[in-house]
């Protein structure tokens, strides 16, 4: 099922990841079962899971994107606060 948004500006999505996270997933499926088959390292699926599961995405926002938010909001951008009397 593919949804083009009403909009035109919006990314296309494939059920509930735009299609650029279904690449990501799609690739990282793809080691990660070579992994497993060749060496039976597991990580590479953990990690492939857990970046589907942060990817879903729900009214346009997912939580990969919240935490990217809450990242750069409490560690990476100055906050600056300034007091005026009035």
């Amino acid at each position: 099922m593919y949804i083009y948004p009403e909009n035109l500006r919006a990314a296309p999505t494939l059920f509930l990841w735009r299609l650029k996270d279904l690449a990501v997933i799609g690739i990282g499926a793809l080691i990660s079962v070579f992994a497993m088959a060749q060496i039976g390292f597991t990580v590479p699926l953990v990690i492939t899971l857990a970046y589907a599961f942060l990817a879903i995405r729900f009214e346009d926002t997912s939580i990969l994107d919240f935490l990217k938010y809450a990242v750069k909001y409490f560690f990476v951008d100055q906050q600056e606060f300034r007091w005026k009397l009035q």
